[in-house]
C-alpha cells in the first residue's frame, strides 16, 4: 500500500455539491488501470472545501468502489478534535489507511505538531501516512521530528514534498531521511515534476496526482522505477516537461489536472469548489493542445 503508484484523484463539484457518479468514474478508472493505492480527500481531493459529512461520504465511495486496491483516506483538519472525528469515519467507511498533515491557522511548534501525530495513532486501528506538505501548511518538518513521529504506532509512511532536482543531492536527500526513521516506515515522493527524480532516489511510493487522472501514464513511470530502469523513468517524465510546466505556471497542480478532468469529459465545468476556478481562455486552450500533443487520454 505504501510503495509503488497511489493514485490521487479530485473530488468533482457540480452546481456546489459533490459529484458521487463522477468521482465514481475516476476511482473505477483507477482501479481498472491497476494502480496500487487510491488517495481520497487529499489536496487535490479538496478535503479543506469539504464538511464533515462530504467527506465520510467521499470515503465510503472510495471504498466501496476500489475493489481490492487499497484506500487511503485523508484526515486533516484544523483541530484534532476534528482530526480524530474524520479518524473515526474513514475507519469505519473501511479505510485502509489514512493521511495526515498538520494544518493551521496559527503558526504550529513541532511539539504541536507532534502531539498531532501521537493523539491520532494512539486511536488508530489502520497505518497513517505523514503528509509533509509545507507549500500548503506553512510548517517545515524536520528530520529530527519526522524521526520522532515515525517512531509513533501505526505510522508506515512519509510523503515528502519535491525532492532536490540535482539527482545526487535527491539521492543524500532521501538517505538522510530514512537514517532518523525505522525501515518499516517507507518514504513516497509527492510533487509530480520531481517525482522520477525521487524514486531514482530511492523513494518507495509515488503519491501522484497526475496518477489520480491518467493512471496509466504515471504507472509506467513508476514500473520502470520498480524495474531499476532510471533512464527509462527519466524519459517518460521528461517527456510531460510540458505539464509539468503548467503547473509551475498555474500555481500548483490542482488547477490544471481540475481543468484536464474537464476537458477530458471526466468532470462537469465547472468542477471546483468555489472561489476556486479552473483554467480559462487561452490557458485553457494551451492546456487542451498539450493533451492531445502528449496523447494522455
Amino acid at each position: 500500500m505504501f510503495s509503488g503508484l497511489s493514485a490521487f484523484p479530485l473530488t468533482p463539484m457540480k452546481h456546489d455539491v459533490v459529484d458521487e457518479m463522477a468521482f465514481i468514474r475516476l476511482i473505477e478508472r483507477l482501479t481498472d488501470a491497476g494502480v496500487d493505492s487510491i488517495g481520497a480527500l487529499g489536496s487535490t481531493g479538496n478535503y479543506a472545501y469539504l464538511t464533515r459529512e462530504e467527506r465520510a461520504r467521499i470515503a465510503q465511495l472510495a471504498v466501496k468502489h476500489a475493489g481490492d486496491v487499497p484506500v487511503i483516506i485523508g484526515i486533516s483538519a484544523l483541530s484534532t478534535r476534528e482530526v480524530l472525528a474524520l479518524a473515526e469515519d474513514a475507519q469505519e467507511a473501511g479505510a485502509s489507511a489514512v493521511l495526515l498533515t498538520p494544518m493551521s491557522y496559527q503558526k504550529l511548534s513541532e511539539d504541536e505538531v507532534f502531539g498531532l501525530y501521537e493523539a491520532v495513532t494512539r486511536q488508530l486501528s489502520v497505518p497513517l501516512c505523514v503528509y509533509d506538505n509545507p507549500g500548503t501548511t506553512h510548517f517545515e518538518f524536520s528530520d529530527e521530528l519526522h524521526g520522532r513521529i515515525a517512531q509513533l504506532p501505526n505510522v508506515g509512511s512519509i510523503k515528502i514534498p519535491g525532492v532536490p532536482a540535482e539527482p545526487n543531492a535527491a539521492r543524500v536527500r532521501v538517505e538522510r531521511l530514512r537514517t532518523f526513521i525505522p525501515s518499516h516506515v517507507t518514504i513516497g515522493v509527492s510533487g509530480d515534476p520531481l517525482a522520477a527524480t525521487g524514486m531514482n532516489a530511492g523513494c518507495e511510493a509515488w503519491y501522484s496526482v497526475v496518477g489520480g487522472l491518467f493512471p496509466k501514464t504515471a504507472l509506467a513511470i513508476t514500473r520502470a522505477s520498480q524495474a531499476g530502469n532510471t533512464q527509462e523513468v527519466l524519459r517518460l517524465s521528461e517527456r510531460l516537461n510540458p505539464l509539468w510546466a503548467l503547473f509551475s505556471q498555474h500555481g500548483g497542480s490542482l488547477r490544471v489536472v481540475a481543468t484536464a478532468a474537464e476537458l477530458k469529459g471526466l468532470a462537469a465545468s465547472p468542477c471546483l469548489p468555489r472561489p476556486l476556478k479552473a483554467l480559462e481562455g487561452a490557458d485553457r486552450q494551451e492546456l487542451a493542445g498539450q493533451l492531445h500533443e502528449l496523447q494522455l487520454t
